[in-house]
């Protein structure tokens, strides 16, 4: 009896926390419907990260028939090299890492043949993208954009928060 009486005041605090987090979201996505920041542009790139930037990068210039595929560039204060494979309306980025704290040393620890990393979107202001998607319960990784591949700010999204998929935002005030 006692342990029915629980689960119910249990169950009943349950319910009454998941309607109110419901509604919360509903109110806030319906105040974000009209709002810029949230009108995402265009995927910019998916990135890959490869064990071996000549091999990855040598299968979409010559088996895939990429038009166009950038040399290997390091970046450093990334700790990745990159090669941008461009696709016409978008592109794919490879990612190799780049010393021995790069973040791409330990995605390809867990995955040993690569594969996707992350997705990149524009948008047309990424402060004020961050501000409604924290508004929202949306965790980015670092506090503030950093300067990306591009010499763009870019910010990058929470798995946990996104579905699962890590998220790079790249502001683009002109091309979203």
């Amino acid at each position: 009896m006692l342990l029915t009486s629980l689960y119910r005041r249990i169950s009943a605090r349950v319910v009454a926390r998941t309607a109110l987090s419901t509604t919360r979201r509903t109110l806030i996505t319906e105040a974000l419907k009209d709002s810029p920041a949230w009108k995402l542009g265009h995927l910019n790139h998916v990135a890959i990260a490869v064990p071996d930037m000549a091999q990855a990068s040598a299968f979409w210039r010559d088996v895939m028939q990429a038009e166009k595929v950038s040399e290997s560039v390091p970046m450093p204060e990334h700790g990745v090299y990159t090669v941008f494979v461009e696709l016409g309306n978008t592109k794919i980025e490879l990612l190799h890492p780049y010393g021995d704290k790069s973040p791409i040393a330990g995605f390809l620890a867990k995955n040993k043949s690569g594969g996707i990393h992350h997705i990149c979107l524009n948008v047309p202001d990424i402060q004020q993208a961050l501000t409604t998607l924290r508004a929202s319960g949306v965790q980015s990784l670092n506090d503030e954009p950093k300067t990306g591949a591009h010499g763009l700010p870019v910010v990058f999204l929470h798995p946990k928060t996104c579905g699962g998929v890590l998220v790079e935002l790249e502001e683009h005030r002109n091309r979203c």
